[in-house]
């Protein structure tokens, strides 16, 4: 799915925190006397008030929002990654931030809210679907985007809330102490590697540079070799679905679908939408309902669909079991 919105533009409307002019400068000084004081220290140590690597990444709710995310973006900018364990787009998105967030070194945090747990939160950010993205800076909420994106796009919006972090604001983000956790006394004892482990590697390496292609066949290497394998079957799952909408225009498929209730190929990239957006059910219930009123290859084509999406939630998910037995009714 496209990211309905990767641009940074109209955050240019917050500059009137800060005269832009200044809040560079003060970026910029604050960060040479950084650099300063870490040369004079000759590798004695962080500096006080130096953060874990650990830190840069934490779960937040409802009760602490105000202290760890609002207080917070006044020192740094804070990702708000909004997800729930049911949703397996968010289990490829989040990682991928994780890291991102690790690598700035400091420049940005990242906070995560399951939205099961904090309904209300939700609510306030008026939330469609997951995954979802925003950020805090300075207290001021900018969405950034909702669904999957490549890594590539990610970064680069990653980036630009960084530059508008020091430019309107002044905000250089947290000093980051490398060693605060220490390196293991002995080296770690690594997990035995499987016969398939290489593909499997290459195939979440290509998903998280964005190359769906890729991603698909090294899943399909995999299931030639192994056709039981269940990693590489949801990932196959999921990797295909994403592919299938990366260049769908969402307002077009569904005013489409809204116009043609009994046409499948509408109906059947429209739930492909609702279940890369988190709206589960609805793609479930679009497709049973489709299956009412179709008939012959038509309603082959959109019950293997519904199929498809099953794998990419999981068979022990309820709202698969739910699904499996209203589609059951239909059928027979």
């Amino acid at each position: 799915m496209q990211p309905r919105n990767m641009s940074m533009s109209g955050v240019v409307d917050l500059a009137a925190v800060k005269a832009a002019g200044e809040a560079k400068a003060k970026a910029e000084q604050a960060r040479a006397e950084a650099a300063r004081q870490a040369a004079q220290g000759g590798g004695a140590g962080p500096a006080a008030g130096a953060v874990p690597p650990s830190a840069l990444v934490f779960d937040v709710d409802e009760a602490g929002f105000e202290r760890d995310v609002l207080q917070l973006s006044a020192e740094v900018p804070v990702v708000l990654d909004f997800w729930a364990e049911w949703c397996q787009p968010c289990k490829q998105l989040s990682p991928l931030l994780e890291r991102l967030t690790v690598e700035a070194n400091g420049r940005l945090v990242m906070a995560k809210v399951d939205v099961d747990a904090n309904q209300m939160l939700m609510q306030q950010f008026q939330i469609q679907g997951i995954p979802a993205v925003f950020a805090v800076v300075a207290g001021q909420v900018l969405p950034l985007f909702q669904g999957v994106a490549p890594e590539q796009q990610i970064r680069e919006t990653l980036a630009q809330l960084v530059q508008v972090a020091e430019e309107r604001f002044g905000i250089i983000g947290l000093e980051v102490d490398a060693n605060a956790e220490g390196a293991a006394e002995s080296a770690p004892v690594e997990a035995p590697v499987g016969p398939h482990d290489a593909l499997l590697e290459a195939a979440v390496v290509a998903l998280d540079a964005g190359d769906l292609g890729g991603a698909v066949q090294a899943y399909k290497n995999v299931l030639a070799d192994d056709p039981g394998n269940t990693e590489a079957k949801l990932g196959l799952a999921q990797a295909e679905l994403l592919a299938r909408v990366q260049h769908m225009n969402p307002q077009a498929v569904r005013a489409t679908a809204a116009e043609n209730p009994r046409d499948p190929a509408a109906q059947i990239a429209a739930a492909d939408l609702d279940l890369v957006g988190g709206h589960v059910e609805d793609a479930f219930g679009r497709l049973v309902d489709t299956v009412k009123v179709t008939f012959g290859d038509d309603r082959d084509a959109v019950r293997l669909r519904l199929l498809e999406l099953f794998e990419v939630i999981g068979a022990d998910d309820p709202r698969v079991t739910a699904a499996r037995t209203a589609l059951a009714r239909v059928l027979f």
